[in-house]
């Protein structure tokens, strides 16, 4: 899981990556034999047992930075990735972060421009609210309505969620699903580990070499998915 791809100076909540260190994490993997996709492509593969060596690479928020920052990196390395954008943001900036600094998300020209590279759009849902607490209006625009959007903007179907500030429960679970998405991300869903809340570790800017083979290793460990979901 990785948000934005620039300066990390300036960066309270630790979401930031230089583009230096993404270059460095991604070399980290296909020395080791691994490569980064989609998550649609390694559910895909999944299906037919054929993920061995594939690793899901999702960035939150859709950053305008992903365009000129990640985008040469995944080239370079061979690597895909799911990009998650909020559909009424597109050109704005992330002004759900209190604390800043300001960041400004790609324009509907920058995701365009990335589903025409291979990368999987999907949503974040329009604005970036905690569908925990949304009433059932919101629920339903913020899941349904931005599929649609999406869809339209990038041209291609869009069947992928995920869930603004990692939180769900069983009834933003349902509406995901019922909005037709095919699979949706979480961080640490508990008991509603599932296809429409799947788990992800956070990459940050220490994760160098030893942590993120600590990390593989513990997502193994932890992450498992409950029965029946």
């Amino acid at each position: 899981m990785y948000h934005s791809v620039a300066d990390c100076r300036d960066d309270p909540y630790g979401i930031t990556v230089t583009p230096a260190r993404l270059d460095a994490q991604l070399g980290w993997l296909r020395r080791r034999g691994l490569r980064g996709v989609s998550v649609a492509e390694l559910l895909a593969a999944r299906e037919r047992g054929a993920a061995r060596g594939l690793v899901g690479l999702t960035f939150d928020d859709g950053y305008a930075d992903f365009a000129e920052n990640a985008l040469p990196r995944l080239r370079r390395w061979g690597c895909g990735a799911t990009l998650f954008v909020l559909a009424e943001r597109l050109g704005g900036d992330n002004a759900w972060d209190p604390r800043g600094p300001r960041k400004p998300l790609l324009t509907t020209d920058g995701v365009r421009r990335a589903a025409a590279e291979g990368v999987e759009i999907g949503s974040h849902g329009l604005t970036h609210v905690d569908l925990t607490r949304a009433d059932d209006d919101t629920l339903y625009a913020e899941t349904a309505g931005s599929r649609a959007r999406l869809a339209d903007i990038a041209g291609t179907p869009v069947t992928g969620f995920c869930y603004p500030y990692g939180t769900l429960d069983a009834r933003a679970v349902d509406a995901v699903r019922g909005a037709g998405y095919g699979y949706a991300c979480a961080i640490d869903p508990g008991p509603l580990t599932g296809r429409y809340a799947l788990p992800r570790v956070h990459i940050g800017q220490r994760d160098t070499a030893v942590r993120l083979l600590l990390k593989t290793r513990l997502h193994r460990l932890r992450r498992r998915p409950a029965a029946g979901v």
